[in-house]
């Protein structure tokens, strides 16, 4: 399982947990596929900002081992 720092390691449709911004106080996991990268930049030391399928934006946390 990788955290998700770097751009080049997500792409569209990637199945991925990330933190919504309600929940960075709690750090809970939010699961989804990708839609869109926010992220212009390379490498985001709080990971990069996708936004899921369902419409919810977050950073991502994780990324699961298929």
């Amino acid at each position: 399982m990788s955290i998700g720092q770097y751009r080049k390691e997500i792409f569209i449709g990637q199945y991925v947990g990330v933190i919504l911004k309600k929940d960075q106080r709690t750090g809970d996991i939010t699961y989804g596929h990708v839609k869109n990268i926010l992220t212009s930049a390379a490498f985001h030391s709080r990971g990069i900002k996708v936004r899921l399928e369902d419409g919810q934006i977050g950073r991502v946390a994780e990324i699961p081992e298929e």
